[in-house]
């Protein structure tokens, strides 16, 4: 749903909360899986400072670190130990469906908690320097089906990370069958993967559109294609969509909350509609203009199907690739 985004409409979707709702979050807790810093964090003390702003919580969201795992020690205090709590909500990412979807997360499902909403997301990207030939994603896949060994793609994370499994989401998409043909090369983060394109190591770049973006301006690269459903607006304006080239992919490092599995429904109803009231504020908007965030609307049962839809298909692809059986 698009909102007005003024301060009266916000109210009056506060206002149309259920009082038993209401007095389940006189305590707002947001967990952030990681230590202070990185987008865990900043997803949490961001929200909860502008949900304030805007009046949608009465008090201080209280922000809790809870490091290891990769979010798995915050996962399963949540499941075992909060599951109850109305108070309570938890910043996630595309590495918390990475990380379920390949059983990272001992004894734990993604059906154990109830998700919330999405606040944004950080589009993938292949690029390639910018003096390549290659023009179109199609030219880099097509060159990858007739001969996988011609083409290495270089990214920040491990094998069978984010940046991993964005591109392999493209090749499957466009009908390469063996997607464990693709070359992967993992550096220590995305500025020494680009600096490897650039010095002719590898022949293209996967990773987050907010990463790139400086080495487009700077004139080292070229994005030849953005995982997004539809072209980006203002600075990214000028980057083509894969699917808009034919290749149905879509790599969104989307960040939002989930909540405990025996949260009422009244207060999921609630924290539903506040986290969709701060997404479609102004104030909102700013903090990711500003933080090179894109669109991801999603709420309630939407978000719910995105999450599965997504540790789907990252199974079958780490299944593909060998990273689980």
């Amino acid at each position: 749903m698009i909102f007005k985004t003024t301060r009266t409409l916000i109210a009056a979707a506060v206002l149309g909360m259920t009082a038993v709702a209401a007095q389940a979050q006189e305590n707002p807790e947001c967990i952030a899986p990681a230590n202070p810093g990185g987008g865990w964090d900043f997803t949490c003390r961001q929200a909860g400072k502008t949900m304030q702003d805007l009046g949608l919580i009465d008090k201080t969201m209280q922000v809790v670190n809870l490091a290891g795992g990769g979010g798995g020690v915050a996962y399963a205090e949540v499941v075992n130990k909060r599951n109850d709590s109305n108070d309570l909500i938890v910043a996630a990412s595309s590495a918390t469906a990475t990380r379920l979807a390949q059983g990272a997360y001992p004894g734990n499902t993604m059906d154990q908690v109830r998700w919330l909403a999405s606040v944004g997301a950080d589009y993938g990207v292949i690029a390639v320097a910018a003096d390549s030939e290659v023009n179109t994603l199609p030219e880099l896949l097509d060159q990858i089906k007739a001969d996988p060994t011609s083409v290495s793609i270089a990214g920040g994370s491990a094998v069978g990370g984010w940046d991993h499994l964005k591109v392999l989401i493209a090749a499957n998409a466009y009908g390469i069958d063996d997607v464990r043909a693709v070359k992967y090369i993992a550096f220590d983060g995305g500025g020494e993967a680009v600096t490897q394109l650039l010095a002719g190591s590898v022949q293209a770049f996967t990773g987050d559109l907010s990463e790139a973006k400086g080495f487009v301006d700077s004139g080292d690269i070229k994005v030849i294609a953005v995982l997004a459903p539809e072209r980006l607006g203002g600075a990214f304006a000028d980057f083509p969509t894969a699917k808009e080239q034919g290749v149905d992919a879509i790599g969104a490092n989307w960040r939002g909350f989930y909540a405990p599995g025996g949260m009422s429904d009244e207060a999921y109803t609630a924290w539903v509609e506040k986290i969709g009231a701060l997404y479609a504020s102004d104030e909102w908007k700013a903090v990711m203009e500003a933080n090179g965030l894109a669109p991801l609307d999603l709420q309630g049962d939407a978000f719910q199907s995105f999450v599965a839809d997504s540790v789907a298909q990252i199974e079958g692809i780490s299944k593909e690739i060998g990273i689980i059986k």
